[in-house]
């Protein structure tokens, strides 16, 4: 597998100094051996719910794999522990490199999550990209909570559809949750990865390359849906910075909370 990536302090959230290759690799290696492996790809208002929900940090902190989804958390391992990483690790991207190892491995995937419109529309998008690519089920988003022993559940028949990879799109920070919760129950990888779902269903349009280069993506999200988003970007980006700041200076010394180990009864399904 190469080089373990790093977990780095950004805030007291664990995040890996790690590169796509890295995360690629790791997550095809738990498929083949069939061992849990939890996955999140983290931009700032990932961080900041870690930040803001200390039990929410220590679910964080769990994870196998966190990359650096936006900019500024690249930004963040390069200023405060010299990551020199030279490109994020975000999570429509990394899906689409996953899936790409997963069709050439013979891995079959299960899309969990959004809507089943999307789910639809991505499902017929992948099939055309990736031909090779076996989709061994999918479920759509209930939008509620797990009722008792519906993990079970769920775990059954995603490990019956024979699937190796399980990709959730249920939007931060109820992926994550999800992810921590059935963990322990899937002897394979757990990828939260956001909206990469819309992404690569057609629904959202990426911007241009430079936007995202520039740290700008939010501003095009905000954009398109400012009615949703601007609570999001406009108090927790600058507070971010802020935070990010005062670590920088010494001022403070973020303890990353313990790893929970406590599956939590309710989780968003």
């Amino acid at each position: 597998m190469g080089t373990r990536p790093v977990k780095r302090n950004v805030l007291g959230v664990l995040v890996d100094q790690t590169t796509y290759q890295q995360a690629v690799d790791a997550v095809v290696d738990a498929a083949r051996h069939g061992r849990p492996f939890a996955l999140t790809a983290l931009a700032v208002h990932g961080v900041m719910t870690g930040v803001l929900d200390h039990e929410h940090g220590a679910r964080l902190n769990s994870f196998d794999l966190v990359t650096p989804d936006g900019q500024p958390v690249r930004w963040a391992l390069n200023a405060l522990h010299r990551a020199g990483l030279t490109e994020r690790v975000s999570g429509p991207t990394l899906t689409l490199r996953v899936l790409r190892a997963a069709a050439d491995e013979g891995l079959p995937v299960y899309l969990y999550g959004s809507t089943e419109q999307t789910l639809d529309r991505l499902a017929l998008n992948l099939q055309n990209t990736l031909p090779a690519l076996k989709i061994a089920g999918r479920e759509a988003s209930k939008f509620r909570t797990a009722r008792l022993g519906e993990d079970r559940e769920i775990a059954d028949r995603i490990t019956a559809s024979g699937a190796r990879i399980v990709l959730v799109g249920l939007g931060c920070p109820r992926q994550e949750i999800f992810v921590h919760a059935m963990r322990p129950l899937l002897p394979m990888p757990l990828l939260a990865i956001g909206a990469a779902f819309d992404f690569h269903a057609g629904i959202l349009r990426r911007p241009p390359k430079w936007i995202r280069r520039y740290g700008l993506e939010w501003l095009s999200r905000l954009a398109s849906e400012p009615g949703r988003l601007w609570r999001r970007y406009l108090t927790l980006n600058p507070h971010y910075l802020l935070l990010v700041a005062a670590q920088k200076a010494g001022l403070t010394r973020p303890a990353p909370p313990p790893p929970s180990t406590n599956r939590q009864a309710a989780f968003p399904v």
